[in-house]
């Protein structure tokens, strides 16, 4: 069974945990420093929050995995359309081990697909900045933005 996956970017990280905790009627299922993230089954969804990246909101959206066939699965429905996969492999980010590919929407709205494999103790092992530190992980430049060929529609004014 799939759970939907959301990750935002947030300023505050204590108000926004305390926020979510009352919201969700429940306490995140791993906080550190920079990151808190909820496995809730009701809605079944890995809501995950984090201090790293871009401006505070929605960084990306996805689904987890609990076994590989259904990751594989995911990869073929995206393969058998023709969109665009960036295909990253094992790889560590937001304090885990996965197994992950990605997909764009034509929105642009990176769609991250993920079979967790293992836990680990730091936010990632991804590239330095120019500062020195570890960059965010998660919905890599490649994966973001408009992608090629694809014509976005202007928004309507209303949902």
């Amino acid at each position: 069974m799939k759970r939907f996956h959301v990750h935002a970017h947030v300023e505050d990280l204590e108000a926004s945990i305390a926020f979510y905790s009352k919201l969700f009627a429940a306490e995140p299922t791993r906080v550190e420093a920079d990151y808190a993230k909820w496995m809730l089954e009701d809605p079944r969804i890995n809501f995950a929050i984090s201090t790293r990246g871009g401006a505070p909101g929605i960084d990306h959206l996805g689904f987890q995995t609990d076994d590989a066939d259904e990751l594989a699965e995911l990869k073929a429905r995206a393969q058998a359309a023709e969109m665009a996969l960036l295909d990253q492999g094992e790889t560590s980010c937001c304090y885990s081990r996965s197994e992950k590919h990605w997909v764009t929407d034509p929105q642009g709205i990176a769609w991250e697909h993920f079979h967790t494999l293992d836990s680990i103790p730091v936010f990632g092992e991804g590239t330095k900045s120019a500062e020195g530190r570890t960059t965010a992980c998660c919905a890599p430049g490649m994966a973001r933005g408009k992608p090629v060929g694809v014509t976005v529609k202007p928004a309507s004014s209303c949902c």
